[in-house]
């Protein structure tokens, strides 16, 4: 077992970039996929270990080196709201922190919301003004619970 583990890292190294739920390594948000591309390509791209950085305790990765500058320079505008979790999970009832489908996006007045599913994107956009002030409501509680299991 202890000879397979460094080995298993060197035929997969990404496997040495997934930190175990308990480690207390930050979380990767919205599955390693450029925040940013969505705001300025319109659709999901996948980031790159190279183009990385934290931020509200998460690591934040990006396709290019142009695109972590303009994450850098102005988090805020870019990043998805509620750091990455699921907005409907945010809005949902009292709220709770949900994984996401990258691909499961809406862009509403600049600000990016990712849903766990595609089904739940187009159950947000139903009502996105009330989702999003629901969410907003909950949003400081649910900030601070647990991540969610995988």
């Amino acid at each position: 077992m202890l000879i397979a583990s460094p080995l298993a890292l060197l035929v997969f190294p990404a496997l040495g970039d997934v930190a175990p739920p308990m480690s207390g390594a930050p979380r990767l948000a919205i599955g390693g996929y450029d925040t940013v591309a969505y705001h300025t390509v319109g659709k999901a791209v996948p980031g790159r270990l190279e183009y990385q950085t934290l931020w509200h305790d998460a690591r934040w990765q990006f396709s290019s080196k142009e695109n972590l500058d303009l994450f850098t320079a102005d988090p805020e505008k870019y990043a998805a709201q509620y750091d990455g979790h699921c907005a409907m999970g945010v809005a949902y009832q009292d709220g709770h922190k949900d994984t996401v489908d990258p691909e499961a996006f809406t862009i509403v007045d600049g600000k990016l919301y990712i849903n766990h599913t595609r089904y739940w994107t187009t159950e947000w956009r139903k009502d996105a003004a009330a989702n999003i002030s629901r969410a907003n409501r909950n949003w400081s509680r649910v900030q601070a619970t647990p991540e969610p299991e995988k």
